[in-house]
Parts: structure tokens; sequence; C-alpha cells
């Protein structure tokens, strides 16, 4: 069972994004804080979970905290400022929107800028040790690969309705085949991807 949050006793929110490692699509990130009573045998860190059991705790985690939002940052801002600044950027805008103050922010990962005066804790592997953060990590998945699967219609054969937009062989295979769509980084060096062992 993972420990609700990494200060007790305060109003914390727990962050983290998804798509960070992707070719196409934005980044997405979440925060999220929940009651100081809350506790969930199924949550876990995303990455390990079922996409039925996400989509079972991500209503639960709606109803229940106590606040949480997500935010989305598109691929033209990340080809501007970087993915590593796009993350951060999207966790802000995440906490600009919860509509209750956290007093501290718990963060999956070890990169962070500082969000207005709060103090705040990267962690890594955070997703698999607090639940806040974990709760952050489904929120983030399930609202990504929402939008991913309503723009795979429109370029059906990227795939990304099963790949949703990560380097999978036949997602480069399409890239050098096709050429970029406007859902595509161009940061991530299409050429560099083509280059990669298939």
């Amino acid at each position: 069972m993972l420990d609700l949050q990494f200060k007790a006793g305060l109003k914390e929110a727990g962050c983290d994004e998804a798509g960070r490692g992707c070719l196409a699509g934005p980044v997405v990130a979440a925060a999220v804080i929940l009651p100081q009573n809350f506790s969930h045998e199924l949550l876990n860190d995303s990455k390990q979970l079922s996409e039925k059991n996400r989509e079972i705790l991500r209503p639960v985690i709606e109803e229940n905290a106590l606040s949480y939002a997500v935010a989305f940052v598109e691929p033209e801002e990340i080809d501007r400022i970087n993915i590593l600044n796009a993350s951060i950027l999207a966790m802000h805008k995440a906490l600009d929107n919860l509509d209750v103050r956290p007093e501290f922010i718990s963060i999956d990962g070890n990169k962070f800028k500082p969000y207005r005066d709060l103090p705040y804790q990267t962690v890594v592997k955070g997703d698999g040790k607090y639940m806040n953060i974990a709760a952050a990590s489904i929120l983030a998945k399930t609202y990504r690969d929402d939008y991913m699967l309503k723009i795979a219609t429109e370029h059906p054969d990227f795939n990304w309705a099963q790949n949703k937009g990560y380097p999978t062989r036949e997602h480069r295979l399409v890239l050098q085949q096709q050429g970029p769509t406007p859902y595509h980084r161009t940061s991530f060096k299409v050429k560099t991807q083509l280059s990669l062992p298939f």
C-alpha cells in the first residue's frame, strides 16, 4: 500500500506528467490533492496498472479529491522551450487550476522549478510511493490517452490509438514513409528517430 503523501497532515498536491517520451501529441500534467482519509487498494503508478484499472480509478480520484486539475502543453510549445521545461510548465498550469491552494507540492521525478512561494519535494519514482502522485499520474495518462484516441482518426496510419504517440517501430516506420504531421514534435529530430535501429 502506498503512503498518502510526502508530508503528513498538509494539503499536499501530488504532480505527475504523461507523454514526455512521445514523438507526437502534447505533454499532459495533473495535480491532485487527496483528503487525509483517502485510500484505495488499486491505486498505484499508472504504468503498473492495466488500462481497465486506470479507467476504474479515474472517476474515484475525481470524485474524492479535494481538488484536481489537468493541463496540456502542445507540440509547438514543447519545440520552443524543450520537453523538460514543457513538462514543468504543464505541472505549473495544473497547479494554477486547482481550486484549493496546496500547502506543499510533491512531484514525480527529480526536476522541478519553484511554483510561487510553495515548498516542494521531487521524488524519484514518486508515483510508486505516494497516492497523491500516483493519482496525478493516472489522470495525466488517461486524459492524454483520450486526446490521442481523438486525433488518431485524423492520421490513422500512425496508429496512435495503440501507441499513443510513443516511438514504436510502427510509428517510426510511418514517420519515415510519410514525414511528420502537425502533431509531431520537430525538436525530437525526426532524422535521428529514423536512424535508430528498427
